[in-house]
């Protein structure tokens, strides 16, 4: 029997007792909750290589098919008027300063307003309604009150995808020569080591915990609609009771590298352990600051940086689950101002949506800019699709401090995904697999999705997810496009450029000009230009 063979029979054999004792003497008692610790350990992580898929392309098989995920948990989501979907029961609202609690009531005495509350890190109110009722139309008719600042329904979010490390060694790593950063690395080698990057995201695999889950049953409907157990399309069958380990990344470690982790899809339940169940979260963290020059797996941009994981979107497993909230915009809201408040001064957002105006989110992007914190934001994946202005994006091209992030493929051509349009400002590689073979994605650690995703098999194939195994995977998408702008700003700031309106105007400066001279909108200002932005305002020689 090989090694391997050993490690996974043990393994297995823990999984076994785990089991046990997550049943052993309940008798009668009611089953435990979704989400609890049952551990604070795991098994180390399986390490299951290079896996040359294209499982994270916009346009794959498998993203059609996790993006038609509807568990039973869905029957709240809509669909707006502006086709963007939306959460059903709830509306946020801002009311203007000094407006009295009578007013307050009275403003909510015109809806079916079951309950008012102001959230933690929120200037704003999350009002609960009647689920029937048009929460679009509710926020309409707030708004249009004296007393109310803004309104506006709960729309979704969703992830928009020389060091001796060996895969950077076999030339894998393409994008990170593309722009200029093994010299940028001989200008700044101690790339951010004081600076705390918030990944606002779907968590990072960073820690080993056991977790116990109960997974609903759900449908796969080819159109992306909601279809209960029973009711056509594919059916999975309820998994129950699930007790799971998670690990570390190990190409993110030390755990000492992480502060402050904070998750608002399982607040209150677990809310300090923003555990990715996703893998988007991990990917995109790894070109952050992946572990450089150890002689192992891939490298990140700004390598010695602290990370703060903050999880604010909800991966398919966290709805089969059932996590108590959706990456909706107050929930986006709360986590960028939470990543403000504690300490992190570079904010990367691989995510978006299309459809409405965000007031909550354009405030709480003003309010970190506002506290020091520079925001790097992917302009969409969306050319193809209709190429509709990508919210998020729009708000960061208005903001001094805040920038939005086209790709780029291996040839510094448009990525044929990445969305166009007035608000982009910057470039990065994003990676492009039409001419480019497997290998023309970013690379990075995540979790092993062949273990995760075990939806995209065929139903008779289906299984729990397994978050114990990691392996090195080709993204695409401006998910990961950003990224090396936010690295590339961390750098920047640990030379000592702490403003963000100064961060953003120097790497728009010493852009490389793609496209039509000047800014246009494909490629904005043009590629990120990591060794000319860090010599060109003469502070490293």
């Amino acid at each position: 029997m090989s090694g391997r063979q050993v490690q996974i029979s043990f393994f297995t054999l823990f999984l076994a007792l785990f089991a046990m004792l997550g049943v052993r003497g309940r008798g009668q008692s009611p089953a435990p909750e979704s989400g609890i610790v049952v551990d604070y350990f795991a098994p180390p992580a399986i390490d299951r290589g290079l896996m040359p898929d294209r499982s994270r392309a916009p346009d794959s098989p498998e993203s059609k098919i996790r993006a038609s995920i509807r568990p039973v948990t869905a029957t709240l989501e809509r669909v707006g008027v502006s086709g963007s979907r939306y959460v059903a029961g709830k509306v946020i609202v801002k009311f203007r300063d000094g407006v009295s609690s009578a007013a307050r009531s009275s403003a909510l005495a015109v809806t079916s307003a079951k309950a008012s509350l102001q959230p933690s890190y929120a200037d704003f109110d999350v009002v609960t309604i009647d689920p029937n009722e048009d929460a679009e139309a509710t926020a309409r008719a707030l708004a249009a009150r004296p007393d109310v600042e803004y309104a506006q329904a709960a729309y979704r979010v969703h992830t928009q995808f020389v060091p001796n490390d060996t895969f950077y060694r076999q030339g894998l790593q393409w994008n990170f020569p593309l722009i200029d950063l093994e010299r940028a690395w001989d200008i700044q080698p101690d790339a951010g080591s004081n600076i705390v990057v918030a990944v606002i995201d779907t968590g990072i695999a960073y820690t080993s915990v056991t977790m116990r889950y109960r997974a609903s049953a759900f449908a796969i409907d080819p159109n992306g609609d909601y279809l209960p157990p029973g009711r056509g399309g594919m059916q999975f069958p309820a998994l129950g009771d699930l007790t799971r380990p998670s690990v570390a990344a190990t190409e993110l470690g030390p755990s000492t590298r992480f502060v402050a982790p904070h998750d608002f899809i399982w607040e209150p339940i677990s809310s300090s352990l923003p555990i990715d169940l996703d893998g988007h979260g991990t990917h995109v963290s790894g070109t952050i600051g992946q572990l450089t020059n150890n002689n192992a797996g891939t490298a990140g941009v700004a390598f010695n940086v602290k990370l703060m994981p903050v999880k604010v979107i909800d991966g398919n497993w966290d709805d089969i689950f059932g996590s108590p909230n959706q990456g909706t915009d107050d929930v986006v809201a709360r986590g960028i101002r939470y990543a403000a408040d504690n300490g992190a001064k570079i904010l990367n957002l691989s995510i978006g949506r299309t459809g409405a105006a965000s007031p909550v989110i354009e405030d709480a992007i003003k309010y970190a800019v506002g506290k020091g914190a520079f925001i790097a934001i992917a302009a969409g994946n969306d050319f193809e699709t209709g190429n509709q202005t990508e919210v998020l994006a729009e708000i960061a091209s208005r903001v001094q401090g805040a920038v939005s992030v086209a790709a780029v493929d291996q040839a510094k051509n448009h990525a044929y995904y990445s969305s166009t349009g007035s608000w982009v400002e910057l470039a990065a590689p994003g990676g492009s697999f039409r001419g480019f073979g497997n290998d023309g994605g970013i690379l990075q650690q995540t979790l092993d999705l062949g273990l995760v995703e075990t939806y995209t098999q065929p139903l008779s194939q289906f299984a729990a997810p397994r978050f114990d195994a990691l392996a090195y995977y080709y993204f695409i998408g401006t998910s990961q496009a950003t990224p090396h702008v936010a690295g590339v700003a961390a750098m920047l700031m640990q030379q000592g450029i702490t403003d963000p309106a100064a961060i953003e105007a120097a790497l728009e400066k010493f852009a490389t000009d793609l496209g039509d001279p000047g800014r246009d909108p494909m490629f904005g200002f043009g590629l990120v230009e990591a060794r000319n932005t860090l010599r060109g305002l003469g502070l490293a020689k």
